[in-house]
């Protein structure tokens, strides 16, 4: 009885919705709905062909423009009147003010994030995915914007301070913020958005008359300048607005701007354009020159400090171009979607494909790291530079299957990685002044990702497990998983559904985050669900190599023998290691991992010998480690998975 009550009340509320009264007609619906597919097509295309975003997200718009009931208002322009004084704000003087860092967007930090391990602070979920880069506010709030038109203003510890609707489901550009405090995003209902970032308040809105992918990037003047995409009217024009929110000018080029401007010492504005052609502008709108590529321009540019101008097209090259009469300085084979991240020595770091490209300045080929199989691959995430060199960067695995963050040594060594999500992840990473990596996420809805040392190491309350208590076998049953984490620590989850199968460890989810999962029974019995919820401390391979290193350091070996021992090329990543403290690598590796069982208790370190004596460069690679196993900085378990030994083999050390 209880069924069929919710099958007629389902079949009821169909009947009320599909005769409600529309607002406007069928024509003006299928309008809208086929430019939105159109610009979707454009935004979801990459490098791998793949169209799985593509029908992803076509089912959730055809799904809002629906004619079943639903109401469509046509769009209000208000006028504002211009003041006779215009204010003027440039960029914020933050840690991460705008995509990319800054005007030249070089990706590059002036902080350090030596502590940083892969450790995750701390997760926010959000309404739908983040494929929009955060930025960060001189006090330390996060801001960034999801695909159901809400835009986050996050406190540091992970916790909301206020959150704004546009109304509309897609935002994709990375916001702006001015000195003044205004918060400045574009989304895809047309509007370039001015909020209060205090406060959450909007303080205007401009109607660009085209969908805003593109990223807002802030002159020092205070104009903001974007792109917009195709409209039926107008669209795929340059735009710069003031401060106040009336237009400045506005270029138009020929197809879909998804590209963010930047701005060079002079003011050129520089920005791609899918008609293949990359665009320098004078400060007044009117055209300085244009470059032409063989394909779509999709990605940012990035302005070296030579002055000289970087930017990846479709057609399967990264160029670089003279800033006063955009003639090629040269090409390199690495085509990419992503910003072309510039390093304090010149070195640039872009994606392509399943490939990280480190390029000389002079366009030849430094060294290649690969993020993966070649299912996997770097799409729009642009890589972030720490100031102790390490490059961060987004990855999506197969079409929708996972996103890993990507931490490589300057020297194009993997450093760490982590699995984030089960979706894509195209959101570019950012750096905070205290070395905190954030990086947004896609995974059935969003969530913004912290990553950073924990100080405390608390175990998450008991969780709670809410859902039906009867049922019929082969039947599924969702249930409804939560536990909060005192520190607000992501949380994984282990289930036993009491018929002798179980989820193993789940991906982490977002402390205090209702987590669903379902289940079928195929015998009648009656059944006890069990949940334990932790949160992880990792530890990757290379804090066990600093590891080494500083003992080898502090006991007198020279560089060339903690060169020959930790296998690093780069002597300057080994000076980076170098300066991790002894007592701070030894918490790291005694820090244990908390469960609902209670925390382990931690082994005590025997003495740390005089000196470490560099082993022969020629012995096989678990001997690199044997020292730290006798002086129980690692565990035996460590060990084994480090070397892929197990128990007999590894008696010999004991």
């Amino acid at each position: 009885m209880v069924k069929n009550t919710l099958v007629f009340g389902i079949i009821l509320l169909f009947i009320v919705s599909a005769v409600s009264p529309m607002v406007i007609g069928f024509n003006a619906v299928k309008s809208e709905r086929d430019e939105l597919l159109d610009n979707l097509t454009f935004y979801c295309l990459d490098a791998s062909g793949s169209n799985a975003k593509y029908e992803y997200y076509k089912e959730k718009l055809l799904k809002e423009y629906s004619n079943d009931g639903m109401e469509i208002v046509d769009k209000v322009t208000i006028s504002i009147e211009s003041p006779q004084t215009i204010v003027s704000s440039g960029p914020m003087d933050s840690s991460w003010p705008m995509k990319c860092h800054d005007t030249h967007h070089t990706s590059r930090s002036p902080y350090n994030t030596a502590n940083v391990t892969g450790q995750e602070k701390w997760r926010f979920r959000a309404n739908e995915g983040v494929d929009g880069g955060p930025i960060i506010g001189n006090d330390g709030t996060i801001y960034f914007g999801d695909k159901e038109g809400h835009v986050y203003a996050i406190h540091s510890n992970g916790s909301l301070k206020w959150e704004y609707h546009t109304g509309y489901n897609f935002i994709t550009s990375t916001p702006a913020l001015a000195e003044d405090g205004t918060l400045y995003v574009g989304s895809w209902d047309h509007y370039l958005y001015a909020i209060n970032s205090s406060s959450g308040v909007r303080k205007w809105k401009f109607n660009a008359r085209g969908t805003i992918a593109s990223s807002p990037t802030i002159a020092g003047d205070g104009t903001i300048y974007f792109g917009t995409m195709w409209d039926s009217q107008t669209g795929h024009r340059i735009y710069a607005a003031n401060p106040n929110g009336t237009e400045k000018w506005q270029y138009k080029t020929g197809n879909d701007i998804t590209s963010d401007p930047v701005i060079g010492d002079d003011g050129t504005v520089y920005v791609g354009s899918c008609d293949t052609y990359f665009y320098a502008m004078h400060p007044n709108g009117t055209l300085k020159w244009r470059f032409k590529t063989g394909d779509y321009i999709k990605g940012p540019a990035s302005i070296a400090d030579d002055g000289t101008v970087y930017i990846g097209s479709f057609d399967g090259y990264l160029y670089a171009l003279y800033p006063n009469n955009g003639t090629m300085k040269w090409k390199y084979g690495a085509g990419t979607e992503t910003n072309p991240s510039i390093a304090s020595d010149g070195t640039i770091y872009v994606g392509s494909l399943n490939k990280l490209h480190a390029i000389y300045p002079n366009g030849t080929r430094k060294w290649t790291f690969t993020v993966g199989s070649s299912s996997a691959h770097i799409t729009q995430s642009s890589p972030a530079i720490s100031a102790d060199g390490i490059i961060y960067v987004g990855t999506q695995i197969g079409s929708v299957k996972g996103g890993d963050i990507i931490a490589v040594n300057p020297d194009g060594t993997e450093q760490w990685r982590k699995l984030i999500c089960n979706e894509w992840i195209r959101s570019s990473p950012c750096i905070a002044e205290d070395g905190t990596v954030y990086i947004g996420s896609q995974d059935n809805g969003g969530y913004l990702h912290a990553f950073g040392p924990v100080d405390s190491n608390s175990p998450p309350e008991t969780p709670t497990i809410s859902g039906a208590t009867n049922g019929k076998v082969r039947e599924d049953y969702w249930y409804t998983f939560r536990a909060v984490d005192p520190d607000n620590n992501p949380i994984s989850w282990y289930i036993e559904w009491g018929d002798g199968t179980n989820t193993g460890w789940t991906l982490e989810r977002a402390s205090n985050e209702n987590c669903y999962y379902e289940h079928k029974w195929l015998i009648r019995g009656a059944y006890t669900i069990r949940a334990k919820a932790k949160i992880t401390k990792r530890i990757y391979p290379h804090l066990f190599r600093a590891s080494l290193i500083t003992h080898m350091d502090e006991n007198g070996a020279s560089m060339m023998e903690i060169k020959a021992q930790s296998r690093h090329k780069d002597v300057k990543t080994l000076e980076i290691y170098i300066r991790h403290s002894e007592e701070h690598i030894k918490n790291v590796y005694m820090n244990t991992v908390p469960t609902l069982d209670g925390p382990q208790e931690p082994k005590k370190p025997k003495p740390i010998p005089k000196r470490i004596e560099p082993i022969p460069q020629q012995q096989n690679r678990e001997d690199k480690y044997i020292d730290l196993l006798r002086e129980g900085f690692i565990t035996r378990d460590d060990f084994l998975k480090l070397v892929g030994l197990d128990d007999q083999q590894i008696e010999g050390y004991a």
